[in-house]
């Protein structure tokens, strides 16, 4: 009889995985806290549009300094990828900070570094400027132009 439940507990050892919950509800697995992964997603055109009529969002243009220079969509800040550092990017607890490029390429590895740093979903334009001005928005211009 003793065998036979040491046997049944050894056999159902490997089914109870290496997995508990601690108080704040975050996974552990094997010891070692899970880490979320937070999601990165991309939003149309129009609705970044919408999104920023209202006010409701921190707009960070990740494209080098000329390329924003040359034409920019209103009140976007320039955080170029090749030098992007997640910690200089202004969070508001009130606004979405939301992330553009050309054509969506390096708002996507910024909006990876930023959803990593952050721990939250990050959003960045689909198909960057060249889709907002296909939708015929307008982007400011330098002085002059």
């Amino acid at each position: 009889m003793r065998v036979a439940i040491l046997t049944l507990a050894a056999a159902m050892l490997p089914l109870s995985g290496c997995m508990i919950v601690d108080n704040s509800g975050d996974r552990i697995v094997a010891g070692v806290p899970e880490r979320s992964v937070a999601e990165v997603e991309t939003l149309p055109a129009s609705e970044l549009a919408a999104l920023i009529a209202s006010g409701q969002v921190v707009l960070i243009d990740v494209r080098t300094p000329d390329e924003y220079e040359g034409g920019r969509i209103a009140s976007a800040l320039n955080a170029p990828v090749q030098t992007f550092d997640a910690d200089a990017i202004p969070r508001d607890a009130t606004r979405e900070t939301i992330l553009y490029c050309r054509s969506s390429g390096r708002s996507k590895r910024a909006a990876d570094m930023l959803a990593a740093e952050w721990g939250t979903k990050v959003r960045h334009l689909e198909g960057g400027i060249i889709a907002w001005q296909d939708e015929g928005l307008t982007i400011e211009l330098p002085t002059g132009s």
